[in-house]
């Protein structure tokens, strides 16, 4: 390496991982509400959590640029929480002017109500988790919305002010058919959003979805039909998309999970929350993440008991997270941001891509890597190959 890479842009990414109830389809680290949601004592410890992260020196006189508050069901928080959370971000860590701050949101009719107040309290990004515009598509995937609370969220982002939006869209669920899919993409047009996430519902394991399937799935080939279709369509109403499965006007993709598939560093606190942070002299990358149960959080956080875990990255895995990451993206990666992202030597990447080069799954122009078009129908089927 004849020069020492430059640190990546810097994230924060806060989990409050709380949901009134489960989706069947849903990995992620989210828990039912038993009782009310300990707001105070949670935002307590993410601070004390942020506390604790900003003692390494990794983050010493960074900056933040994004923002992301998710879960769970963010929503359930109150507009007042959401300040008092934002606040002590802010006193504690510098951040951008045009830091993006993201906050995920259920279209339920009560998280609706306090779109405008989390706008106040500095939230200028919403992602709003529709899914569809199907009552009966809804109520198959178990979600707890129907069609009017998903019209009526929309109204209450564009009555709230906010300027910048997205709507999460699933397709390929069951008994969808092409016109139904095609009519959720048209609504969601509508919308006026100015970012779209566009992807399948997939059977992840340990999901009740994947120890007993829904009925009526779409087989492969309609439900390849069926995001074909929707991206023809997002495409023509002046959606790009920049990434598998994102969708974006001009200048609106998400720059939080841009910094993520850039290979980016971010701070991730929460309960369960990953995050990753390179130093420069000497050149590393470490990942650590904390412990998944809420009240194991809310009584650890703040020390290095609530961390379940850390790693250093070794070369190999440097290569592979890279990939995995880069490879989503529409118009790939040049080696330059190999080398300043993960600190290995140019050479390092030619000589495991050379197969997948002469294969047809990656293109390479100039010093530009990415994904050819039969690559990315079959994109797991390529990291792996990479592994």
């Amino acid at each position: 390496m004849s020069q020492m890479p430059e640190l990546p842009p810097l994230g924060l990414y806060i989990h409050l991982p709380w949901c009134v109830r489960k989706c069947p389809y849903c990995d992620f680290n989210s828990h039912e509400l038993r009782t009310g949601v300990p707001e105070k004592a949670y935002v307590e410890a993410l601070l004390a959590d942020l506390d604790f992260e900003l003692s390494n020196p990794a983050i010493k006189d960074r900056a933040l640029q994004t923002l992301f508050i998710g879960g769970g069901t963010p929503s359930l928080f109150s507009e007042q929480s959401i300040e008092n959370l934002l606040t002590g971000v802010k006193s504690r860590i510098a951040c951008t002017e045009e830091m993006e701050v993201t906050l995920e949101a259920n279209p339920g009719t009560f998280e609706c109500g306090r779109y405008l107040g989390y706008r106040e309290a500095g939230v200028n990004r919403l992602s709003i988790g529709v899914q569809s515009f199907h009552s009966e598509s809804l109520a198959q995937i178990g979600r707890i919305h129907g069609q009017d609370e998903v019209l009526q969220a929309i109204a209450s982002v564009h009555e709230s002010g906010f300027e910048s939006f997205n709507l999460d869209l699933m397709c390929g669920l069951p008994g969808q058919t092409l016109e139904m899919a095609r009519a959720d993409v048209r609504m969601a047009i509508e919308a006026k959003p100015d970012h779209i996430s566009y992807y399948q519902l997939t059977l992840e394991p340990n999901t009740p979805f994947y120890r007993q399937p829904p009925e009526a799935m779409p087989a492969d080939d309609p439900a390849a039909a069926i995001q074909l279709e929707g991206r023809r369509l997002l495409e023509r109403a002046g959606y790009r998309q920049y990434e598998v499965s994102a969708y974006a006007r001009q200048n609106k993709s998400c720059r939080h999970n841009l910094n993520y598939w850039r290979f980016g560093d971010y701070i991730g606190i929460g309960a369960g929350a990953h995050g990753k942070l390179t130093t420069v002299s000497p050149w590393q990358v470490e990942r650590r993440w904390r412990t998944r149960g809420p009240a194991e959080y809310l009584r650890l956080a703040g020390s290095a008991a609530a961390l379940s875990g850390q790693n250093r990255l070794s070369a190999k895995d440097l290569f592979i997270e890279f990939m995995m990451n880069a490879l989503r993206l529409k118009d790939g990666f040049g080696a330059a941001l190999f080398v300043q992202r993960t600190g290995l030597d140019e050479s390092y990447l030619w000589d495991r891509l050379r197969q997948p080069l002469e294969q047809g799954l990656l293109v390479r122009e100039g010093g530009v890597i990415g994904t050819s078009e039969s690559g990315w129908l079959f994109l797991d089927d390529v990291i792996a190959g990479l592994i």
